[in-house]
């Protein structure tokens, strides 16, 4: 069993940065990896980036490439989503996920989920 809590979010103008933060506790140790997705007012809850605990292996969506970066610090159970030259269409309810067994951009591989944070960006 895993907990999973965001913070982080707010309201920013366009060019803007924020950095989500995940604090997740509980039997952390039996998280392989950890997933942030996002789900804008009128679509499906899409993959946004993954890392893994032990590597740090990482993987982005073509759209954020460039200016999200995800990172973890292990001793502290958390990980983050550095978000930076932030755009309208990164206005979402962000949610942090973790998965036993791997990471993907597949909904169904994340076994956790945190409430979200919400992320609002202005034009």
């Amino acid at each position: 069993q895993v907990q999973l809590v965001e913070s982080g979010g707010g309201l920013v103008q366009a060019g803007g940065s924020l950095r989500l933060s995940c604090a997740a506790s509980g039997r952390t140790f039996s998280s392989y990896g950890m997933g942030w997705f996002r789900q804008a007012p009128g679509k499906e809850r899409e993959f946004v980036a993954a890392i893994t605990w032990s590597t740090g292996w990482n993987y982005y969506i073509d759209s954020v490439k460039g200016r999200f970066a995800i990172s973890r610090d292990n001793a502290k159970n958390t990980v983050y989503l550095q978000m930076n030259s932030l755009k309208p269409e990164d206005t979402a309810v962000y949610f942090c996920a973790a998965s036993r067994s791997k990471i993907s951009t597949t909904l169904d591989d994340y076994d956790y989920w945190g409430q979200g944070t919400q992320v609002t960006v202005s034009s």
